[in-house]
């Protein structure tokens, strides 16, 4: 068998094979390119081992999400912002001022510790299994190394797990919201698996 016909009979097999055996080499196909290929690049070309990022929680979540009202949104959260020396004018300007919700997946990059800056939404290692999707509300420096404070936007107060992030900490910065929801593809098979409380849409917790 030459090269043009093992590609013909490759294409037949991954493309056009409808049977249970055209299905199981496409799948298996398909996994190889993503897992080995896709990501691989993907991580490469932005600098972080996670360029895409499930959300997991409410956290983040505005009430009404995507046509959430901020007015509303800012009354409700004001006095914490207050404490944290954050005005309106400020959050207003910051990325994802509307947040984003449980199933978001989110494109990130390399965190440089010099460019960040208050508001920006990072992920970090916390040490709880996956990593944390927070927004940085403070930054401080001490012997030529920062160190960053996070708040979810949805979250009251700031959890001691996000008083002290250290550079070496750093995931990634999140810069897009690419497909909203999509993530509940994955997040559906572990629901059981989280506390009631942590269950269902965000809307309806």
């Amino acid at each position: 068998m030459n090269l043009k016909e093992a590609w013909e009979k490759f294409y037949f097999f991954v493309w056009k094979d409808d049977s249970p055996k055209g299905w199981l080499i496409t799948f298996i196909f398909l996994f190889i390119l993503i897992k080995f290929i896709f990501f691989p690049t993907l991580s490469f070309v932005t600098g972080t081992a996670l360029p895409l990022a499930i959300v997991e929680s409410c956290s983040m979540y505005h009430e009404g999400n995507y046509i959430s009202n901020y007015d509303t949104w800012w009354n409700h959260w004001e006095e914490k912002y207050e404490n944290l020396d954050v005005t309106k004018e400020q959050f207003s300007e910051f990325k994802f001022k509307r947040g984003f919700t449980k199933g978001d997946i989110l494109f990130i990059i390399k965190a440089k510790p010099e460019k960040i800056k208050i508001g920006d939404v990072i992920i970090f290692d916390a040490g709880r299994g996956n990593p944390i999707i927070h927004r940085v509300i403070k930054i401080t420096e001490e012997n030529n190394e920062k160190t960053f404070t996070t708040i979810g936007d949805n979250v009251g107060i700031v959890q001691s797990f996000e008083t002290k992030i250290s550079e070496d900490q750093l995931v990634g910065k999140a810069v897009l919201r690419i497909v909203p929801y999509a993530g509940w593809m994955k997040l559906i098979f572990f629901e059981h698996l989280r506390p009631e409380y942590e269950k269902g849409f965000c809307d309806q917790n």
